[in-house]
């Protein structure tokens, strides 16, 4: 008999869901973990006996699984949760997120975000999509973007970008202050960070239109050039608003995505935000380009926006991740809610509870985030990156347990992830984040939140009971 081989790390003894090719569920299922990645994944018994392992963790009772890829935040919104409610996307944006995006300042950015990344730590998301449009300088976006890996969450921030004020961007409302830099400044500095930021980096750097249906079209076009040059992907906001799609059809006589599919800026590369309003020649092109889709259900339902076409978006190809979308609009970076809210708004708006299952919600949790950010991740598979999240099962709202992806999928919560590791490094144990303050973190986030809230005039917004 061969001898055992090395790992680094061992989890055994759990309910393993690979989400591989397979789909393939190990009950009661092992996986090692050596130099960053997945050794091997398969029946207990057999790993055991052929792994030795620096550290083995004793997974009975609990679920092992993909870490999650959240494909849309904004962890600077953290220093607003739980303010701004009770509107649509429109007034919300310029009553609310406009004039707090112009309030926050880089150090508020900083503490926003580092707070964001350890709550998503602690559910078990290892990747995230952070949109970042406040403040947008270099050494901001920069200075996000290190402390994100400083939680030991990897991932993206996509550089919000506008450009100069739009015709569009007008007559939305939009207020001057938004409007910092030329359509050439913001391509520069983008470039300048993603230079410092490259792809193959833990926290890399994508260009990001703001919302493709107001800002500059160069400027989109700008950011798909820097996105093929730099061999990453493009980020943007996508017709999440009823009215978007027809505000740019009256200022340039065609829909954003078949405009964007018209430039030959549709492909791949291309990651789009929400994508509810979308037409069937728009649906069309987006699957048949295979472009990326970020489904945000969680903060559609808080806006009202409307629910995303996803059978129409998946059945023409589309690559669907989901999204939390910040803790302004979504509130909590809490996939296990993202994947329970997805199954309800799509059986509610077709009255159809077979129209999708847990199984598929949590494939565009994992894998199908992978595929969207283009990582790797998302599978437990020898060779993926060994990003993980151990889930305990052992708690009354998860027992009896019958089908640990069903339980994971409507009864799990964040808070039930004991373990989360990013890379082959735990950085989350025992529920708590082991690279972060969390205490002090949560002291200073709570200062600055309150000093920001008088800095932007949202005094009314914190009354204790609004009528």
């Amino acid at each position: 008999m061969d001898s055992p081989r090395t790992c680094d790390l061992l989890l055994t003894g759990g309910h393993v869901v690979t989400v591989d090719d397979a789909r393939t569920v190990y009950e009661p299922g092992a996986v090692a973990v050596t130099g960053g990645r997945i050794a091997a994944v398969g029946p207990a018994a057999d790993i055991e006996a052929a792994w030795r392992a620096e550290r083995t963790v004793d997974c009975r009772g609990r679920a092992v699984l993909p870490g999650f890829v959240d494909g849309h935040s904004h962890l600077f919104q953290t220093l607003a949760r739980g303010l701004g409610e009770g509107q649509s996307i429109w007034p919300w944006l310029c009553a609310f997120m406009w004039p707090y995006s112009i309030a926050v300042d880089a150090e508020d950015a900083r503490v926003a975000v580092t707070l964001g990344a350890a709550e998503a730590l602690r559910a078990g998301i290892t990747s995230v999509v952070d949109h970042h449009y406040a403040p947008t300088d270099a050494e901001t976006v920069l200075s996000v973007a290190s402390a994100i890996e400083a939680t030991g969450l990897r991932g993206v921030v996509a550089r919000g970008m506008l450009g100069h004020k739009t015709q569009v961007a007008a007559a939305r409302g939009l207020p001057d202050a938004l409007f910092r830099h030329s359509v050439a400044d913001e391509l520069d500095l983008t470039r300048d960070c993603m230079r410092a930021r490259p792809a193959g980096s833990p926290v890399q750097i994508w260009p990001a239109p703001l919302n493709l249906s107001y800002v500059d079209q160069d400027l989109v076009r700008g950011a798909a050039e820097l996105a093929r040059t730099h061999d990453t992907k493009w980020h943007t906001h996508c017709s999440e608003g009823a009215k978007d799609p027809a505000s740019y059809l009256d200022a340039y006589g065609i829909r954003p995505v078949t405009w964007l599919a018209h430039e030959g800026l549709l492909d791949e590369r291309a990651t789009l935000a929400h994508a509810i309003w979308l037409d069937d020649e728009e649906v069309k092109a987006v699957g048949g380009r295979g472009a990326g889709v970020s489904h945000n259900p969680s903060s559609n339902a808080y806006l009202a926006s409307g629910v995303m076409p996803l059978r129409r978006l998946r059945d023409a190809g589309a690559v669907v991740a989901l999204g939390t979308d910040g803790p302004s609009a979504g509130h909590r970076q809490d996939m296990f809610e993202v994947m329970k809210q997805t199954l309800f708004a799509q059986r509610l708006d077709t009255l159809d509870p077979a129209v999708a299952r847990c199984e598929e919600a949590l494939e565009l949790a994992t894998r199908e985030g992978g595929r969207y950010v283009g990582s790797g991740a998302g599978v437990l598979a020898p060779g993926a990156p060994a990003d993980l999240a151990v889930v305990a099962l052992d708690r009354p709202h998860l027992r009896p347990l019958h089908r640990a992806v069903s339980a994971l999928v409507y009864s799990a919560r964040g808070g039930d992830v004991e373990m989360t590791v990013v890379g082959g490094r735990v950085v989350v144990e025992h529920g708590r984040c082991t690279l972060v303050d969390e205490e002090a973190l949560m002291e200073e986030a709570q200062e600055r939140a309150e000093r920001l809230v008088r800095r932007a005039g949202f005094g009314p917004l914190v009354t204790p009971w609004l009528h």
